[in-house]
């Protein structure tokens, strides 16, 4: 949040001078008292001893609840007059749970544009509550910036409403940006830039009515499952403290890696799964590059894992070393994308082959270490690289996952982590009888088929946070074609319940499969003919349009495609200036 409207010592009740009037209806004694610390609060800003900021604006409205809300308190017991609705409808949806907490109340400015991006209070700030700027319309939060989140709100913006039922939308994710993950790879490759891939959410909503909230979800409060007239279906907590209630929520929070399957990983693994992890591993391999500079010593990366990012990490980063790099790929199963399609398979193999990486296929890894130079047997170090620095590399301990293979030892210099990750769904509130929201065994929100939590009408979960199941009995991945896909249904299906129309079942559409493997080289099977992989550029051209048209906002689309064009074009005139002069140097 920006600046207070008031600033004085901590111990004084704070309330903005502005915002008294509306509080002076209550009764006489609370008008005296209020008027009296009025005046005591112009006797200190005159009399220089603290600073009263007299400017406070009026669209934020800020109250402790000390000796001024003990009095109002009592007139309210007392019979006097309600107090406004901005004091009466903050108090009975918090004094019920929260009696022993002082509360503050935030509203927001009439005048604020729709599509910013709105600060919540500091973390060590007691609870706010955030106050919608309607309060007929219907109040959606969704929980999540990613694709799930992100498209069901702009899904939800491009639907037609009547008048007093368009949803006010409110957006909350800990990051300020969006990340298109699928094309993270190519920040390691240079192909893209990360304000391509990754653009804030606050250009992406600017022509929008989403409001967006830089916050991380603390503790979730549901209601819709009492069966009871509440006038709120829950309340979202933040960490910061702000309490927004809604009468629809949207689960989309997503995924992070999971590092604490195997001893020393979350010590030693570099994940690659958001755009930090993925600035974090192109910054280790440029000091790699720069520490192994005019040296005959290679840079050695275990990649763990041989699903599609593991693969696909694998062929960005021997493309981008080559000669300099040694690159070893370990998966547990006997081959490499066993899940994906044959053709997708083939290529790969074929382009992992081409730039020598090598397969550690059959072995999981036991524990990973910090190496020590003392440590090498005599065995070891023959098979060493002499010139390379072992004093700091990194030991993963293998172990076949058949018999009849012996252990490994494997060194490196970076290790990156592509297997396992845990949904972030937010823990309930406790109380005597809890209900909590069912989840399967990784931490899903158990749903029906139209993508609502069991037991939890007013809640859908998308992405990451949700489960469920196609025509044969299998779990969808976690994809984000997955997530396009239920983004597009929960929006329909939101705007079905609010409207009173019926909702529709999710189908989950197999569209194909797509990967890179490096600049100007993918594999993509789709589904509608069988057996058809497209490979190399026409892959990589193909992969790029799908995704150039899958990203959020048309305007976002025409700057990313025009930035694509232009470097396509410089790439291709280097390229003809490079076959020209080797062509004139041969004649």
């Amino acid at each position: 949040m920006n600046h207070l409207p008031l600033h004085i010592c901590t111990w004084l009740p704070e309330i903005p001078i502005a915002s008294m009037d509306c509080a002076l209806t209550c009764s006489a004694s609370a008008k005296i008292a209020l008027l009296t610390f009025k005046n005591f609060l112009v006797w200190l800003s005159k009399s220089g001893l603290y600073h009263v900021n007299w400017d406070g604006w009026s669209s934020i409205w800020l109250w402790k609840l000390s000796n001024i809300g003990e009095i109002l308190g009592r007139q309210m017991r007392l019979g006097s007059p309600k107090l406004p609705n901005i004091w009466s409808s903050s108090w009975r949806s918090s004094s019920s749970r929260r009696n022993n907490r002082s509360l503050r109340t935030v509203a927001l400015s009439t005048t604020a544009g729709f599509g910013s991006t709105m600060e919540g209070p500091a973390a060590n700030t007691q609870n706010v509550n955030y106050i919608w700027p309607d309060k007929k319309r219907p109040r959606i939060c969704i929980v999540g910036g990613g694709f799930g989140g992100l498209y069901t709100a702009l899904r939800l913006e491009s639907l037609a409403w009547p008048d007093d039922k368009k949803p006010q939308v409110v957006l909350i994710d800990q990051s300020e940006r969006f990340v298109f993950k699928p094309l993270l790879y190519e920040l390691l490759s240079g192909e893209v830039e990360a304000w391509e891939i990754a653009p804030q959410f606050s250009d992406l909503l600017a022509n929008t009515d989403v409001r967006f909230f830089k916050d991380r979800v603390k503790c979730l409060y549901p209601c819709d499952h009492l069966g009871t007239n509440a006038p709120t279906a829950g309340t979202v907590q933040l960490e910061s403290g702000l309490l927004i209630e809604y009468d629809w929520l949207v689960l989309a929070i997503g995924a992070e890696a999971k590092l604490d399957i195997v001893p020393g990983a979350a010590d030693y693994a570099l994940p690659f799964y958001t755009l930090e992890d993925a600035h974090r591993v192109d910054k280790k391999l440029r000091e790699l590059e720069r520490k192994n500079f005019g040296k005959d010593a290679a840079i050695r990366v275990a990649v763990v894992g041989c699903g599609y990012g593991g693969v696909e990490l694998a062929a960005t980063i021997s493309e981008r070393l080559q000669e300099k790099g040694i690159i070893q790929a370990i998966n547990v199963e006997k081959t490499i994308l066993s899940n994906a399609p044959a053709g997708n398979r083939e290529a790969a193999l074929k382009v992992l082959s081409s730039r020598k990486v090598q397969l550690v296929l059959g072995y999981f890894v036991r524990c990973i270490t910090k190496g020590v130079e003392s440590q090498t047997s005599d065995a070891e170090s023959k098979t060493m690289d002499p010139a390379a620095d072992h004093s700091e590399s990194i030991i993963l301990e293998l172990q076949p996952a058949e018999r009849g293979l012996q252990g490994q030892i494997i060194r490196a210099d970076i290790v990156l982590w592509t297997i396992g990750s845990k949904p972030l769904l937010p823990e309930l509130e406790p109380s005597d009888k809890p209900y909590d929201i069912p989840l399967n065994a990784r931490g899903q929100a158990e749903t029906d088929e139209t993508l609502r939590v069991k037991g939890h009408p007013r809640i859908f979960a998308v992405g990451d946070s949700s489960t469920l199941r196609d025509k044969s009995g299998k779990l969808l991945p976690a994809t984000a074609q997955v997530a396009f896909q239920q983004a597009d249904f929960a929006g329909w299906n939101l705007w079905a319940a609010i409207n009173d129309r019926p909702l529709l079942p999710f189908r989950y559409q197999n569209l194909g499969e797509m990967m890179t493997l490096g600049r100007y080289d993918a594999a993509v099977s789709p589904s509608f003919t069988d057996g058809l992989t497209l490979e190399g550029f026409v892959g990589h051209t193909a992969r790029k349009m799908a995704y150039l048209i899958r990203l959020p906002t048309d305007q976002h689309r025409v700057k990313v495609g025009i930035s694509w064009l232009l470097k396509s074009t410089v790439d291709s005139v280097a390229t003809l200036q490079t076959m020209l002069a080797k062509a004139q140097s041969g004649s």
